[in-house]
């Protein structure tokens, strides 16, 4: 059984104030995005959204941990993650309103978010090879959850990457529910982290609700994967609210579950209480961190509502340099279904 690593204090994790008050400002600002992004759906702003509070912990202490020439495989509720690395919000708005992702404006290395489950695992080990095969100097973090751990991908991913020794780290948000089942429901292992034994890599246990445990652990993690020494990480967390939009807990969860205080709780409020008692911040700080978040998201909204649309062609174009008569076919077919059933019509 792994240990799991946590309640650290700012010496044991080798942190200082000033990274103190940079995890709570992006827990704050992280955590109003969810807000704001769940209060536009619900308006009908997009069609759907993947609510991550409870996680934003676990997310802004590993974004924390990553060197500039990292890369970043996201999945779908990665939004705090790479927030806190540097994506525009508006941009992670406009990919949650069906905007291609090469619409992007900055130079974070970050690959597109993956929505289907466990798909972006063997592209971060296939990452991880290429950089150790190159003697690259940076290393692949992996974003996934509990339930990504029973598919193919995760398999098949985590072999390679022991067996090539890939520059990858596997970074497992278990958040206690895959969808509406447990994590004891699919899996006979005692903790996910044991399942690395099998890769032959190593595997750690983190506290997903202290950011500068899971900044130490992941920095760690990337700091021996940068070696060739793969990494799956753990951190224990919980999801305080639905899986996405589209579902209603209160169908499959009755009562609190069996997990510790400190996995149930609000990583902001406990995070702030930390730092409000270590005497870090004071009791304003969070009222204007959210302030200077809210500015932040609003300058977003109208940042991803200016956009032009994009067009149909645009998902073709730039595949080939000439494109192919099976491509061209597809793409004028495209064109033909929005031109009759415009998906943007509820826009005008």
């Amino acid at each position: 059984m792994h240990r799991i690593v946590g309640e650290r204090d700012l010496e044991e994790t080798r942190f200082d104030e000033a990274d103190a008050r940079t995890a709570l400002r992006d827990l704050v600002r992280t955590r109003r995005f969810d807000e704001r992004a769940l209060a536009l759906q619900r308006r009908g702003w997009m069609s759907g959204y993947p609510p991550y509070e409870g996680q934003e912990a676990a997310q802004v202490g590993a974004a924390h941990a990553m060197a500039r020439r990292d890369v970043l495989f996201p999945t779908y509720r990665s939004n705090a993650l790479q927030i806190a690395r540097g994506v525009p919000m508006s941009d992670i708005l406009l990919f949650r309103r069906g905007f291609p992702e090469y619409h992007s404006d900055h130079d974070e290395r970050v690959f597109p978010q993956a929505v289907p489950i466990a798909s972006q695992i063997p592209h971060a080990a296939g990452a991880g090879m290429y950089a150790a095969h190159n003697d690259e100097p940076w290393a692949a973090l992996c974003c996934l959850g509990d339930g990504a751990t029973s598919e193919g991908d995760f398999h098949e991913g985590l072999n390679f990457a022991g067996v090539f020794d890939a520059q990858s780290v596997f970074f497992c948000e278990n958040n206690g529910w895959a969808i509406s089942l447990p994590r004891h429901r699919q899996t006979a292992s005692d903790t996910i982290a044991d399942k690395a034994d099998a890769y032959g890599i190593d595997g750690v246990r983190v506290d997903g609700n202290d950011p500068l445990a899971v900044r130490a652990v992941v920095t760690d993690a990337l700091d021996d994967a940068r070696q060739g020494d793969p990494v799956l990480v753990e951190a224990l967390t919980y999801r305080q609210g639905a899986h996405t939009t589209a579902d209603d807990p209160s169908q499959y969860r009755d009562g609190d579950p069996d997990l510790p205080e400190w996995r149930l709780a609000d990583p902001v409020d406990r995070f702030e209480e930390w730092c409000l008692d270590q005497g870090i911040v004071d009791e304003s700080f969070r009222t204007e961190a959210r302030e200077a978040a809210d500015e932040e998201l609003a300058e977003a909204v109208a940042t991803a509502e200016s956009v032009p649309r994009p067009e149909p062609e645009e998902l073709f174009d730039p595949v080939f340099a000439e494109v192919p008569p099976h491509l061209a076919e597809q793409r004028a077919q495209a064109r033909a279904d929005v031109d009759r059933n415009d998906p943007y019509e509820l826009d005008r």
